[in-house]
């Protein structure tokens, strides 16, 4: 009998018809991130990218999100074998992830450590419940996280924060993170919260989303030097797409709010 795959793939239409897509780790008892696990996620942001929808929601089953990396695979590792390792989790989950081009959503019900903590700050959107809380403990193991954490974290916190965080490897809290500006928002029962989100955001003008990314993505790159450069093509380019054509004309015929979008 073949093993269960640690993480389940649902493609899901809106009321409206817009596909939403929901990645749930189910890998109990603590989802941890192992070969399995990490493989099985490459799979699903490989298929979201040949196949994109309009939203994403991560998030997971069971009392934690997860107890974080199974440590074997660190295990007796090379210094060539580590830095492999790395490349092959940047390629394979972190920088598809933030590629997609639509929204994606984490949520986060209970404990969040390492490895999908650093997933979730690849995402554009966290949410969070109030008894989640996240750390990046890598040090246990005396490593440094490297999935893009520490700098994804100071990107949104500040690198004073950044530092502390990883540095004492203690556990925080999803209020103290939400007034931090790592978590979105807190609310009580996140996964409803969070479906609701995607959905809403998967009606929405996908292209007009896509662009943000891009232009918020040239400014974590360059500044605003570099985002600005960017913005009259990118932005430029949806005044060539249906949902902008029909929202403008919506506006002046019926006013704000009322358009309906496509994602073309």
């Amino acid at each position: 009998m073949s093993e269960t795959k640690p993480t389940r793939l649902e493609r899901i239409e809106t009321p409206t018809g817009a596909e939403v897509a929901v990645i749930s780790v189910d890998h109990p008892p603590l989802n941890l991130f192992d070969k399995a696990l990490l493989d099985a996620l490459a799979a699903d942001i490989a298929e979201l990218t040949a196949a994109p929808p309009r939203a994403v929601l991560l998030r997971a089953d069971g009392k934690v999100v997860s107890g974080g990396v199974d440590v074997h695979v660190f295990e007796g590792l090379s210094t060539a074998e580590g830095a492999q390792l790395w490349r092959t989790l940047f390629a394979g989950i972190v920088h598809p992830l933030e590629a997609l081009p639509c929204p994606v959503v984490f949520a986060a019900h209970g404990l969040t450590l390492t490895a999908a903590f650093e997933i979730a700050l690849a995402c554009d959107i966290i949410l969070a419940a109030p008894k989640a809380k996240f750390g990046l403990v890598e040090t246990v193991v005396g490593l440094t996280p490297s999935m893009g954490g520490p700098q994804r974290l100071a990107e949104r916190a500040g690198s004073g924060r950044a530092r502390e965080l990883v540095m004492t490897g203690d556990l925080y809290d999803a209020a103290t993170l939400a007034d931090w500006g790592v978590v979105n928002a807190v609310h009580d029962d996140v996964d409803t919260v969070a479906r609701s989100l995607v959905q809403r955001l998967a009606d929405g003008p996908t292209r007009a989303h896509a662009a943000t990314k891009r232009i918020v993505g040239a400014w974590r790159s360059g500044g605003v030097a570099q985002a600005d450069s960017v913005t009259l093509e990118v932005s430029g380019e949806l005044f060539g797409t249906d949902d902008l054509r029909g929202a403008v004309q919506s506006f002046l015929t019926d006013g704000p709010g009322k358009a309906t979008y496509t994602g073309r």
